[in-house]
């Protein structure tokens, strides 16, 4: 019996340990990246040593090559704050109407959190509430998005989570698309590095990540006030291009930071910040690009996995938001074999696997009447 229940245990350990290590951010090979880039406090940089800052973790990368030149923690789970607004852009930029109308709502209005000023009555365009989000990261212009979209604030978190696997960004788990603090809500240095790479890859993310001012209108329609990006970087570092800040309090400072010089671009992400965050921000920044031809990597952001290229999409198989917005159908990720039958083994229950080696048991146990009663007699 012994030796059965041993097989048993055995068998589901052997099935779920390594699909529990790949969904906890761990690839067949080690974590996402590279061998280096684990979750431990330990500065990693190979040719120079970094400033030292504050950041529980961080992540320094050329978004054109994908190289890491610098972390520390990138693996770490930590609350994201606003930074997870990249995320929800990479989501609702490509399926909303950016002229769509918006008429702000009480509940636009009643989020808590940080607000841009979402009133509600007041006629926005989608273009102007990204603008809120990015600036101010206004949690009333990301509800009043989520709302004009199919399904919702339910429908996107669902479609972040999807579009966060999708890019190989393992560590981030959301649940609430404006990036309060809530429980179960995660994501990583390295993480917010792949939102950035992705999102500055397409204009209009890279456009409003680098506006440095906007106007929205007065309740009344009596005029605009200004909005100013909160993204100090923007106005103090030469070749700034922007992208997102954050805070919380249980989070602390978050931040994701780029800047083009001397022909690179460098992203730097930080996570767990007490004070300090632009310093520290311009400091990695500065130094990378002065030691950039003595850096060699130590790991690199993952690239998506090989999508189908896209057609024609004939108009029958096209999905509409509920503004009206015509989208393309979502995408759908290609898996190599190994990844098939991994995907596959997830959607089986863990007892499945323990079944055969219990049925067998109850084999054993089933020994024939006259046994039993002798049995009893020997004792």
């Amino acid at each position: 019996m012994r030796l059965l229940l041993t097989a048993a245990a055995t068998t589901a350990l052997v099935v779920a340990g390594p699909l529990t290590a790949t969904a906890a951010g761990q690839g067949p090979q080690g974590p996402v990246g590279g061998d280096l880039l684990t979750t431990k406090p330990t500065v990693v940089a190979d040719g120079a040593t970094p400033p030292a800052v504050q950041a529980s973790a961080y992540v320094v990368a050329d978004i054109d090559t994908g190289e890491v030149l610098a972390a520390k923690a990138p693996h770490a789970k930590l609350r994201p704050a606003s930074t997870l607004k990249t995320l929800t852009a990479l989501v609702l930029l490509p399926r909303l109407n950016k002229s769509d109308p918006v008429i702000g709502t009480d509940a636009d209005a009643g989020i808590i959190g940080s607000k841009v000023g979402v009133y509600p009555g007041l006629r926005y365009t989608v273009d102007l509430l990204f603008q809120g989000m990015f600036l101010a990261s206004g949690n009333d212009a990301v509800h009043a998005l989520c709302a004009h979209d199919q399904g919702g604030i339910p429908a996107t978190i669902q479609r972040m989570n999807q579009k966060a696997q999708a890019i190989g960004a393992l560590d981030t788990h959301v649940t609430d698309p404006t990036g309060l603090d809530a429980d179960g809500q995660y994501s990583s240095a390295y993480d917010l590095a792949l939102f950035a790479q992705a999102g500055l890859a397409r204009p209009d993310f890279a456009k409003y990540a680098s506006t440095k001012y906007t106007n929205f209108p007065n309740v009344g329609n009596k005029g605009t006030y200004q909005v100013a990006n909160q993204n100090k970087l923007l106005f103090s570092y030469d070749g700034a291009l922007g992208v997102k800040t954050g805070y919380t309090t249980l989070a602390r400072n978050t931040f994701i930071g780029a800047a083009r010089r001397n022909g690179h671009t460098l992203v730097v992400t930080m996570m767990n910040a007490p004070h300090g965050i632009t310093a520290d921000a311009s400091n990695l920044l500065t130094w990378t690009f002065d030691h950039y031809s003595d850096l060699k990597p130590v790991g690199n952001l993952v690239k998506p996995a090989d999508q189908p290229k896209a057609g024609p999409v004939p108009a029958e198989s096209k999905e509409k938001s509920g503004s009206g917005t015509t989208h393309p159908p979502r995408s759908r990720t290609v898996l190599n074999p190994g990844q098939a039958v991994q995907s596959l083994a997830l959607r089986v229950p863990a007892w499945f696997y323990a079944a055969p080696p219990v049925l067998l048991l109850g084999l054993f146990l089933r020994r024939p009447r006259a046994l039993r009663s002798g049995s009893k007699r020997r004792h």
